[in-house]
């Protein structure tokens, strides 16, 4: 096989959660432009309808989705819509993901968005109910037809590098001033995905189902000069990614290429985490 059959995604079909987020439409693109059927699925409908619009107007097979991570039934319909129009299901990318909000009750009350002594229950319950759990449940839905097409596919579940270590809450200052904490919820539930990820690869370990993470670096987009600033510093490359330089890692591990490869996180972080 040459290496460009190897990153062939020429008759399989992908689904991407979160696929007409910034980093979802970029994993979307990438797949529909190496072969795959690609399924934008995200909570917005009409971001992702124009997303995969976008691409079939480029001359590709897309299709678009309305999914709700947290329902099971929303997450069969979509393994359904997805056999039903392409007659597969070879590869998943669980993407969608909530990101931190401003917290206006705590900022009201003078206190910093985010601060773990008063971060409320109720968001961090929406974050682990979408972003473990969700991922739970798309994941159970979109196996059963990897197992009954002769136990292959590629699973990827996309984490971060507050997943392997905790955030330096001093980028978040401006002028000496706290602006707000990156929340408790975004590095325990993107440890979790690593967990998730290292059981099911494991737990397959007798098929050709392969499931693997991917890590991003902070990805720019449109960020505070200040925080620009403060977060380039802690890499080795003196910058953020642009939001392209996740897509060859992606291709990678969808593909063949990363055929010996399963239980592993890809780290692409322009030297975050090397010191």
């Amino acid at each position: 096989m040459t290496i460009q059959e190897k990153f062939d995604l020429s008759g399989r079909t992908a689904i991407i959660t979160g696929g007409s987020g910034l980093l979802g439409a970029e994993f979307s693109r990438t797949l529909v432009e190496a072969g795959a059927n690609v399924v934008v699925a995200d909570i917005d409908q009409g971001a992702a309808g124009k997303t995969a619009q976008a691409l079939i107007d480029a001359g590709y097979q897309a299709a678009s989705f309305g999914l709700d991570v947290t329902r099971p039934e929303s997450a069969q319909d979509l393994v359904s819509t997805t056999l039903h129009q392409f007659g597969s299901l070879d590869i998943l990318v669980n993407s969608a993901a909530l990101d931190p909000k401003f917290d206006a009750d705590a900022a009201a009350k003078g206190i910093a968005p985010g601060a773990f002594e008063d971060y409320p229950l109720d968001q961090w319950n929406a974050a682990v109910n979408v972003n473990l759990t969700g991922m739970f449940i798309v994941t159970q839905a979109c196996v059963k037809p990897m197992l009954a097409q002769g136990k292959k596919g590629s699973i990827i579940n996309i984490c971060s590098t507050y997943g392997l270590n905790g955030p330096d809450q001093r980028i978040y200052l401006k002028d000496g001033k706290r602006v707000a904490f990156k929340p408790v919820y975004y590095t325990t539930t993107k440890a979790g995905v690593l967990g998730f990820t290292k059981y099911l690869a494991a737990y397959y370990a007798e098929t050709e189902i392969r499931v693997n993470a991917l890590t991003p670096g902070g990805v720019y987009n449109d960020h505070d000069e200040t925080f620009t600033r403060n977060y380039s510093a802690k890499t080795i490359m003196g910058r953020m990614a642009n939001k392209d330089e996740m897509n060859g890692a992606l291709l990678y591990l969808a593909s063949d290429a990363s055929s010996y490869m399963t239980g592993s996180n890809v780290v692409v972080d322009g030297g975050w985490t090397a010191w």
